[in-house]
Protein backbone atom coordinates (compact mmCIF):
# COMPACT_ATOMS: atom_id res chain seq x y z
CA UNK A 1 0.00 0.00 0.00
CA UNK A 2 2.78 2.44 0.89
CA UNK A 3 4.31 1.83 -2.30
CA UNK A 4 1.56 2.25 -4.30
CA UNK A 5 0.54 5.64 -2.74
CA UNK A 6 4.51 6.68 -3.12
CA UNK A 7 3.92 5.74 -6.86
CA UNK A 8 0.62 7.96 -6.90
CA UNK A 9 2.31 11.00 -5.28
CA UNK A 10 5.65 10.56 -7.77
CA UNK A 11 3.18 10.46 -10.59
CA UNK A 12 1.21 13.62 -9.20
CA UNK A 13 4.82 15.61 -8.64
CA UNK A 14 5.93 14.86 -12.09
CA UNK A 15 2.95 15.71 -13.81
CA UNK A 16 2.99 19.08 -12.07
CA UNK A 17 6.38 19.40 -13.01
CA UNK A 18 5.69 19.40 -16.66
CA UNK A 19 2.98 21.60 -16.43
CA UNK A 20 5.17 23.93 -15.10
CA UNK A 21 7.24 23.91 -18.01
CA UNK A 22 4.62 24.98 -20.43
CA UNK A 23 4.13 28.80 -21.14
CA UNK A 24 1.07 27.87 -23.00
CA UNK A 25 -0.86 25.49 -24.87
CA UNK A 26 0.10 25.61 -28.16
CA UNK A 27 0.10 22.09 -29.92
CA UNK A 28 3.41 20.97 -32.40
CA UNK A 29 0.87 21.08 -35.13
CA UNK A 30 0.07 24.89 -34.49
CA UNK A 31 3.19 25.72 -33.71
CA UNK A 32 4.53 24.19 -37.61
CA UNK A 33 1.75 25.97 -39.07
CA UNK A 34 3.21 29.37 -37.23
CA UNK A 35 6.80 28.96 -38.08
CA UNK A 36 5.87 27.84 -42.33
CA UNK A 37 6.32 31.17 -43.19
CA UNK A 38 9.61 31.53 -41.73
CA UNK A 39 11.25 28.31 -42.80
CA UNK A 40 10.24 28.85 -46.44
CA UNK A 41 11.64 32.37 -46.57
CA UNK A 42 15.65 30.99 -45.07
CA UNK A 43 17.35 34.59 -45.64
CA UNK A 44 16.92 37.42 -43.80
CA UNK A 45 18.55 41.03 -42.59
CA UNK A 46 19.84 41.34 -39.12
CA UNK A 47 20.75 45.15 -38.19
CA UNK A 48 22.79 46.14 -35.27
CA UNK A 49 22.44 49.98 -34.71
CA UNK A 50 22.82 52.42 -31.70
CA UNK A 51 24.48 55.09 -30.25
CA UNK A 52 27.83 52.84 -30.78
CA UNK A 53 27.60 53.52 -34.44
CA UNK A 54 29.38 56.97 -33.62
CA UNK A 55 32.37 55.41 -31.74
CA UNK A 56 32.67 52.69 -35.18
CA UNK A 57 34.65 50.46 -33.26
CA UNK A 58 32.29 47.72 -32.26
CA UNK A 59 28.96 47.52 -30.50
CA UNK A 60 30.71 46.01 -27.54
CA UNK A 61 32.73 49.37 -27.42
CA UNK A 62 31.39 50.70 -23.81
CA UNK A 63 32.28 47.33 -22.56
CA UNK A 64 36.00 46.58 -24.54
CA UNK A 65 37.10 49.80 -23.17
CA UNK A 66 35.19 49.63 -19.95
CA UNK A 67 33.93 53.61 -20.74
CA UNK A 68 31.97 55.18 -17.91
CA UNK A 69 28.68 56.56 -18.59
CA UNK A 70 29.89 60.27 -18.67
CA UNK A 71 32.31 59.26 -21.34
CA UNK A 72 29.98 56.99 -23.43
CA UNK A 73 26.78 59.60 -23.14
CA UNK A 74 29.12 61.68 -25.85
CA UNK A 75 27.35 59.51 -28.93
CA UNK A 76 23.94 60.06 -27.70
CA UNK A 77 24.39 63.59 -27.45
CA UNK A 78 25.62 63.67 -30.86
CA UNK A 79 23.49 60.92 -32.49
CA UNK A 80 21.96 62.52 -35.64
CA UNK A 81 21.43 59.73 -38.69
CA UNK A 82 20.64 63.22 -41.18
CA UNK A 83 21.17 60.11 -44.31
CA UNK A 84 18.70 57.96 -42.59
CA UNK A 85 16.37 56.25 -45.21
CA UNK A 86 14.72 53.03 -44.14
CA UNK A 87 13.43 52.71 -47.81
CA UNK A 88 16.49 52.14 -49.27
CA UNK A 89 17.65 50.00 -46.54
CA UNK A 90 14.12 47.75 -47.02
CA UNK A 91 14.68 47.87 -51.08
CA UNK A 92 18.53 46.52 -50.27
CA UNK A 93 17.29 43.96 -48.37
CA UNK A 94 14.81 42.68 -50.92
CA UNK A 95 17.41 42.91 -53.99
CA UNK A 96 19.51 40.79 -52.08
CA UNK A 97 17.15 37.96 -51.51
CA UNK A 98 15.62 38.72 -48.28
CA UNK A 99 12.79 37.97 -46.89
CA UNK A 100 12.36 39.13 -43.26
CA UNK A 101 14.59 41.74 -41.40
CA UNK A 102 15.38 42.08 -37.66
CA UNK A 103 16.29 45.58 -35.50
CA UNK A 104 17.76 46.26 -32.14
CA UNK A 105 15.18 47.92 -31.36
CA UNK A 106 17.39 48.27 -27.99
CA UNK A 107 20.99 46.82 -27.58
CA UNK A 108 23.44 46.28 -24.50
CA UNK A 109 23.56 49.96 -24.46
CA UNK A 110 20.56 50.56 -23.06
CA UNK A 111 19.65 52.70 -25.89
CA UNK A 112 16.18 52.62 -27.57
CA UNK A 113 15.57 53.46 -31.35
CA UNK A 114 11.69 53.85 -30.28
CA UNK A 115 9.40 56.44 -27.76
CA UNK A 116 9.52 54.20 -24.72
CA UNK A 117 7.83 55.92 -22.01
CA UNK A 118 9.89 54.29 -19.22
CA UNK A 119 13.38 56.07 -20.58
CA UNK A 120 15.10 59.07 -21.87
CA UNK A 121 17.42 57.58 -23.15
CA UNK A 122 15.84 57.12 -26.54
CA UNK A 123 16.10 58.37 -30.20
CA UNK A 124 13.43 60.26 -29.67
CA UNK A 125 16.03 62.64 -26.99
CA UNK A 126 19.04 62.81 -29.35
CA UNK A 127 19.54 66.01 -32.19
CA UNK A 128 17.95 63.73 -34.80
CA UNK A 129 14.85 63.41 -32.30
CA UNK A 130 12.26 61.15 -34.05
CA UNK A 131 11.09 57.54 -33.58
CA UNK A 132 13.76 55.88 -36.02
CA UNK A 133 11.73 52.33 -35.33
CA UNK A 134 8.69 53.33 -36.48
CA UNK A 135 10.23 54.78 -39.48
CA UNK A 136 12.28 51.04 -40.03
CA UNK A 137 8.60 49.37 -39.87
CA UNK A 138 7.09 51.62 -42.04
CA UNK A 139 9.73 50.86 -44.79
CA UNK A 140 10.07 47.81 -44.35
CA UNK A 141 6.24 46.92 -44.84
CA UNK A 142 6.17 48.62 -47.85
CA UNK A 143 8.56 46.73 -49.58
CA UNK A 144 6.22 43.54 -48.33
CA UNK A 145 9.31 42.44 -45.77
CA UNK A 146 8.56 40.86 -42.68
CA UNK A 147 9.67 42.16 -39.60
CA UNK A 148 11.09 41.88 -36.01
CA UNK A 149 12.42 43.40 -33.32
CA UNK A 150 15.54 42.26 -31.21
CA UNK A 151 15.46 43.64 -27.67
CA UNK A 152 18.65 42.97 -25.20
CA UNK A 153 17.60 41.52 -21.89
CA UNK A 154 20.92 43.12 -20.85
CA UNK A 155 20.96 46.77 -20.31
CA UNK A 156 24.75 48.65 -19.51
CA UNK A 157 22.72 52.05 -18.57
CA UNK A 158 19.38 51.29 -16.34
CA UNK A 159 20.59 52.39 -12.68
CA UNK A 160 18.79 49.20 -11.18
CA UNK A 161 20.05 46.69 -13.28
CA UNK A 162 23.03 44.80 -11.40
CA UNK A 163 26.87 44.59 -12.51
CA UNK A 164 27.48 41.02 -13.70
CA UNK A 165 30.25 39.33 -15.78
CA UNK A 166 29.55 41.30 -19.18
CA UNK A 167 28.82 44.73 -17.94
CA UNK A 168 31.41 47.42 -18.61
CA UNK A 169 31.55 47.69 -14.45
CA UNK A 170 32.38 43.81 -13.78
CA UNK A 171 34.93 43.29 -11.19
CA UNK A 172 36.83 39.78 -9.89
CA UNK A 173 34.88 38.99 -6.77
CA UNK A 174 31.96 37.91 -4.63
CA UNK A 175 32.64 40.71 -2.66
CA UNK A 176 33.52 43.66 -5.27
CA UNK A 177 30.20 43.21 -7.12
CA UNK A 178 28.40 43.19 -3.51
CA UNK A 179 29.58 46.33 -3.15
CA UNK A 180 28.71 47.00 -6.92
CA UNK A 181 25.25 46.01 -6.22
CA UNK A 182 24.30 46.94 -2.56
CA UNK A 183 22.28 50.00 -4.22
CA UNK A 184 20.72 48.60 -7.01
CA UNK A 185 17.23 46.63 -7.25
CA UNK A 186 16.89 43.72 -10.26
CA UNK A 187 13.22 43.39 -9.13
CA UNK A 188 12.82 46.95 -10.35
CA UNK A 189 14.89 46.28 -13.88
CA UNK A 190 13.03 43.20 -14.34
CA UNK A 191 9.50 45.65 -14.25
CA UNK A 192 11.42 48.14 -16.98
CA UNK A 193 12.29 45.00 -19.07
CA UNK A 194 8.90 44.03 -19.13
CA UNK A 195 7.03 47.12 -19.57
CA UNK A 196 9.59 48.09 -22.74
CA UNK A 197 9.06 44.55 -24.19
CA UNK A 198 5.01 45.08 -23.70
CA UNK A 199 5.64 48.61 -25.84
CA UNK A 200 7.64 47.79 -28.42
CA UNK A 201 4.71 44.36 -29.02
CA UNK A 202 1.71 46.67 -28.38
CA UNK A 203 3.08 50.16 -30.58
CA UNK A 204 3.85 48.76 -33.87
CA UNK A 205 1.39 46.26 -35.06
CA UNK A 206 1.83 42.47 -35.93
CA UNK A 207 5.38 41.35 -35.85
CA UNK A 208 6.79 38.40 -36.82
CA UNK A 209 9.58 38.10 -34.69
CA UNK A 210 10.74 38.71 -31.33
CA UNK A 211 14.38 38.38 -30.61
CA UNK A 212 15.28 38.48 -27.19
CA UNK A 213 19.23 38.21 -26.22
CA UNK A 214 20.85 37.25 -24.01
CA UNK A 215 21.12 34.64 -20.62
CA UNK A 216 24.39 33.83 -19.14
CA UNK A 217 24.09 31.41 -16.38
CA UNK A 218 26.31 30.43 -13.90
CA UNK A 219 28.77 32.84 -11.60
CA UNK A 220 28.46 36.29 -12.34
CA UNK A 221 25.67 35.95 -14.74
CA UNK A 222 22.39 36.15 -15.36
CA UNK A 223 19.38 33.48 -16.02
CA UNK A 224 15.50 32.99 -16.34
CA UNK A 225 14.86 34.12 -12.98
CA UNK A 226 16.84 37.47 -13.25
CA UNK A 227 14.77 38.27 -16.26
CA UNK A 228 11.23 37.20 -15.00
CA UNK A 229 11.39 35.02 -18.42
CA UNK A 230 9.00 32.80 -17.60
CA UNK A 231 6.40 35.58 -17.39
CA UNK A 232 7.72 37.51 -19.57
CA UNK A 233 7.30 34.74 -22.00
CA UNK A 234 3.68 34.15 -21.33
CA UNK A 235 2.70 38.08 -21.67
CA UNK A 236 4.74 37.92 -25.63
CA UNK A 237 2.23 34.85 -26.28
CA UNK A 238 -0.41 36.68 -24.69
CA UNK A 239 -0.14 40.06 -26.87
CA UNK A 240 1.55 38.78 -30.18
CA UNK A 241 0.37 34.40 -30.82
CA UNK A 242 1.44 34.50 -33.72
CA UNK A 243 5.40 35.68 -33.23
CA UNK A 244 8.16 33.86 -33.57
CA UNK A 245 10.48 33.77 -30.39
CA UNK A 246 14.36 32.62 -30.37
CA UNK A 247 16.08 30.73 -27.90
CA UNK A 248 18.09 33.52 -25.83
CA UNK A 249 15.94 33.91 -22.14
CA UNK A 250 17.22 30.67 -20.68
CA UNK A 251 13.67 28.85 -21.26
CA UNK A 252 14.88 25.83 -23.37
CA UNK A 253 12.78 23.08 -21.34
CA UNK A 254 9.71 25.25 -21.36
CA UNK A 255 7.33 24.59 -23.96
CA UNK A 256 6.41 27.74 -25.29
CA UNK A 257 9.68 29.20 -24.04
CA UNK A 258 11.39 29.18 -27.68
CA UNK A 259 10.59 28.84 -31.59
CA UNK A 260 14.13 27.95 -32.98
CA UNK A 261 17.74 27.86 -31.76
CA UNK A 262 20.54 30.83 -32.75
CA UNK A 263 24.21 29.24 -33.44
CA UNK A 264 25.94 32.62 -33.69
CA UNK A 265 28.91 32.94 -35.85
CA UNK A 266 29.73 29.45 -36.95
CA UNK A 267 28.46 27.03 -39.32
CA UNK A 268 26.57 23.77 -37.57
CA UNK A 269 28.29 20.34 -39.10
CA UNK A 270 24.54 18.99 -38.78
CA UNK A 271 20.49 19.84 -38.26
CA UNK A 272 20.54 20.75 -34.55
CA UNK A 273 18.75 18.54 -32.25
CA UNK A 274 17.15 18.70 -28.90
CA UNK A 275 16.04 15.44 -26.73
CA UNK A 276 16.95 13.62 -30.30
CA UNK A 277 14.34 15.65 -32.88
CA UNK A 278 15.48 17.87 -35.30
CA UNK A 279 14.82 22.02 -34.28
CA UNK A 280 14.64 24.83 -36.53
CA UNK A 281 17.05 26.99 -36.33
CA UNK A 282 18.78 30.26 -38.05
CA UNK A 283 22.36 30.74 -37.71
CA UNK A 284 23.19 34.71 -37.31
CA UNK A 285 26.22 35.81 -38.98
CA UNK A 286 28.28 38.87 -39.73
CA UNK A 287 30.16 40.12 -42.61
CA UNK A 288 32.95 40.91 -41.12
CA UNK A 289 33.72 40.57 -36.87
CA UNK A 290 31.66 43.08 -35.99
CA UNK A 291 27.72 43.32 -35.47
CA UNK A 292 27.85 47.31 -35.09
CA UNK A 293 29.37 49.60 -37.73
CA UNK A 294 33.05 49.10 -37.49
CA UNK A 295 34.94 51.57 -39.25
CA UNK A 296 38.52 49.88 -39.30
CA UNK A 297 37.45 45.84 -39.52
CA UNK A 298 38.46 44.78 -42.99
CA UNK A 299 38.10 41.17 -42.22
CA UNK A 300 34.91 40.97 -44.87
CA UNK A 301 33.43 37.48 -46.67
CA UNK A 302 33.73 37.59 -50.08
CA UNK A 303 30.47 36.51 -51.67
CA UNK A 304 31.49 32.96 -51.92
CA UNK A 305 31.71 32.66 -48.71
CA UNK A 306 28.21 34.47 -48.29
CA UNK A 307 26.56 32.29 -50.34
CA UNK A 308 27.90 28.89 -49.16
CA UNK A 309 26.73 30.16 -45.26
CA UNK A 310 22.94 30.76 -47.06
CA UNK A 311 23.09 27.48 -49.28
CA UNK A 312 24.47 25.19 -46.31
CA UNK A 313 22.06 26.41 -44.03
CA UNK A 314 19.42 25.51 -45.63
CA UNK A 315 21.00 21.99 -46.75
CA UNK A 316 20.70 21.67 -42.93
CA UNK A 317 17.23 22.68 -42.43
CA UNK A 318 18.68 26.26 -41.61
CA UNK A 319 17.99 30.06 -42.06
CA UNK A 320 20.51 32.42 -42.71
CA UNK A 321 20.29 35.77 -40.55
CA UNK A 322 23.15 38.20 -42.06
CA UNK A 323 23.83 41.35 -40.64
CA UNK A 324 24.36 44.95 -41.62
CA UNK A 325 25.96 47.70 -39.16
CA UNK A 326 24.42 51.36 -40.35
CA UNK A 327 27.25 54.19 -40.05
CA UNK A 328 25.87 57.23 -37.26
CA UNK A 329 24.78 58.71 -40.26
CA UNK A 330 22.46 56.66 -40.86
CA UNK A 331 23.95 54.89 -44.41
CA UNK A 332 24.84 51.09 -44.58
CA UNK A 333 28.02 50.50 -44.94
CA UNK A 334 29.27 50.40 -48.74
CA UNK A 335 30.94 47.11 -47.96
CA UNK A 336 27.95 45.74 -47.14
CA UNK A 337 26.17 46.99 -49.67
CA UNK A 338 28.22 45.80 -52.47
CA UNK A 339 28.36 42.20 -50.73
CA UNK A 340 24.35 42.07 -50.43
CA UNK A 341 24.18 43.59 -54.21
CA UNK A 342 26.49 40.36 -55.07
CA UNK A 343 24.36 38.51 -53.16
CA UNK A 344 20.80 39.55 -55.07
CA UNK A 345 22.44 38.87 -58.43
CA UNK A 346 23.15 35.36 -57.66
CA UNK A 347 19.56 35.14 -55.87
CA UNK A 348 18.09 36.64 -58.80
CA UNK A 349 18.45 33.54 -60.75
CA UNK A 350 19.17 30.39 -58.13
CA UNK A 351 16.37 31.39 -55.47
CA UNK A 352 14.15 28.68 -56.21
CA UNK A 353 17.35 26.93 -55.15
CA UNK A 354 17.01 28.22 -51.71
CA UNK A 355 12.80 29.23 -51.13
CA UNK A 356 10.77 26.60 -49.71
CA UNK A 357 13.96 24.68 -49.48
CA UNK A 358 15.30 22.40 -46.73
CA UNK A 359 17.99 19.15 -46.29
CA UNK A 360 17.81 16.54 -48.97
CA UNK A 361 16.66 12.99 -48.45
CA UNK A 362 19.34 11.02 -47.47
CA UNK A 363 18.64 8.50 -50.32
CA UNK A 364 20.46 11.63 -52.48
CA UNK A 365 24.45 10.85 -51.87
CA UNK A 366 26.07 14.49 -51.81
CA UNK A 367 28.45 14.90 -55.05
CA UNK A 368 31.65 16.07 -54.26
CA UNK A 369 32.39 19.74 -53.69
CA UNK A 370 28.28 20.30 -53.73
CA UNK A 371 26.18 21.05 -51.48
CA UNK A 372 22.65 19.41 -51.98
CA UNK A 373 18.98 21.60 -51.25
CA UNK A 374 15.90 20.10 -51.62
CA UNK A 375 12.08 21.38 -52.55
CA UNK A 376 9.63 19.03 -50.79
CA UNK A 377 6.73 20.54 -52.50
CA UNK A 378 8.12 20.37 -56.39
CA UNK A 379 10.23 17.09 -55.83
CA UNK A 380 13.19 19.36 -57.21
CA UNK A 381 16.38 18.60 -56.33
CA UNK A 382 19.56 21.54 -56.45
CA UNK A 383 23.28 20.59 -56.50
CA UNK A 384 25.06 23.34 -55.58
CA UNK A 385 28.71 23.43 -57.44
CA UNK A 386 31.26 24.52 -55.11
CA UNK A 387 33.91 24.20 -57.14
CA UNK A 388 32.88 23.47 -61.30
CA UNK A 389 34.11 19.70 -62.54
CA UNK A 390 35.43 19.12 -65.26
CA UNK A 391 32.90 18.63 -68.39
CA UNK A 392 31.26 15.20 -66.25
CA UNK A 393 29.97 15.33 -62.89
CA UNK A 394 29.66 11.31 -61.51
CA UNK A 395 25.98 11.12 -59.52
CA UNK A 396 26.23 7.91 -57.51
CA UNK A 397 22.84 5.86 -57.00
CA UNK A 398 20.43 8.37 -58.87
CA UNK A 399 19.53 5.99 -61.98
CA UNK A 400 16.06 6.06 -62.61
CA UNK A 401 15.56 8.66 -59.89
CA UNK A 402 15.42 11.69 -62.63
CA UNK A 403 13.19 12.92 -65.27
CA UNK A 404 14.99 16.17 -66.29
CA UNK A 405 18.31 18.02 -65.59
CA UNK A 406 18.75 21.75 -66.10
CA UNK A 407 21.16 24.38 -65.31
CA UNK A 408 18.83 26.86 -63.02
CA UNK A 409 20.18 30.08 -64.14
CA UNK A 410 19.35 29.82 -67.68
CA UNK A 411 17.07 26.66 -67.82
CA UNK A 412 19.33 25.06 -70.01
CA UNK A 413 19.45 21.27 -70.54
CA UNK A 414 21.66 19.09 -68.94
CA UNK A 415 22.35 16.41 -70.55
CA UNK A 416 21.91 13.01 -68.63
CA UNK A 417 24.56 10.02 -70.04
CA UNK A 418 25.65 6.75 -68.69
CA UNK A 419 29.22 7.25 -66.62
CA UNK A 420 32.18 6.16 -68.82
CA UNK A 421 34.70 3.83 -67.65
CA UNK A 422 38.38 4.92 -67.52
CA UNK A 423 41.27 2.53 -66.36
CA UNK A 424 42.10 4.81 -63.39
CA UNK A 425 38.51 6.25 -62.53
CA UNK A 426 36.77 4.54 -59.52
CA UNK A 427 34.31 1.76 -59.68
CA UNK A 428 31.14 3.15 -61.24
CA UNK A 429 28.00 1.15 -60.32
CA UNK A 430 24.75 0.66 -62.84
CA UNK A 431 22.88 2.79 -60.54
CA UNK A 432 25.41 5.68 -61.47
CA UNK A 433 24.47 8.36 -64.11
CA UNK A 434 26.32 11.15 -65.40
CA UNK A 435 25.67 14.86 -65.99
CA UNK A 436 27.17 16.30 -69.42
CA UNK A 437 28.63 20.15 -68.65
CA UNK A 438 29.89 22.67 -70.66
CA UNK A 439 33.61 22.21 -70.40
CA UNK A 440 33.27 26.87 -69.76
CA UNK A 441 31.81 27.59 -65.95
CA UNK A 442 28.58 29.05 -66.17
CA UNK A 443 29.02 32.76 -65.52
CA UNK A 444 27.23 32.99 -61.90
CA UNK A 445 29.22 32.57 -58.66
CA UNK A 446 27.92 28.92 -57.73
CA UNK A 447 26.02 27.46 -60.87
CA UNK A 448 23.28 25.42 -59.87
CA UNK A 449 21.47 21.93 -61.22
CA UNK A 450 18.20 21.71 -60.73
CA UNK A 451 16.85 18.07 -60.84
CA UNK A 452 13.33 17.25 -61.45
CA UNK A 453 13.11 14.23 -59.59
CA UNK A 454 10.59 11.31 -60.72
CA UNK A 455 7.78 11.08 -58.59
Amino acid sequence: MKKLVLLILITLISQSIIAQKKIWNETQEEKDKRLEWWRNDRFGMFIHWGTYALAGRHEWVKKHERIPDEIYNRYFENFNPDLYEPSEWARLAKAAGMKYAVITSKHHEGFTLFDSKYTEYKATNTPYGKDVLKMWVDAFRAEGLKIGFYYSLIDWHHPEYTIDRVHPMSANTQEDYDELNKDRDMGIYREYLKNQVREILTNYGKLDILWLDYSFPGRFGKDRDDWGSVELLKMVRELQPEIIVNDRADLRDYWGGWDFTTPEQFKVTEWPTYEGKKIPWETCQTFSGSWGYYRDEYTWKDTKQLLVLLIESVSKGGNLLLNVGPTGRGTIDYRAVNALNSMGEWMKYNSRSIYGCTQAPESFEVPANSLLTYNPQSNRLYIHLLDYPLQNLTLKGYEGKIKYAQFLHDASEVRITTPRMHWNQPEISQSDINLRLPVNKPPVEIPVIELILEN
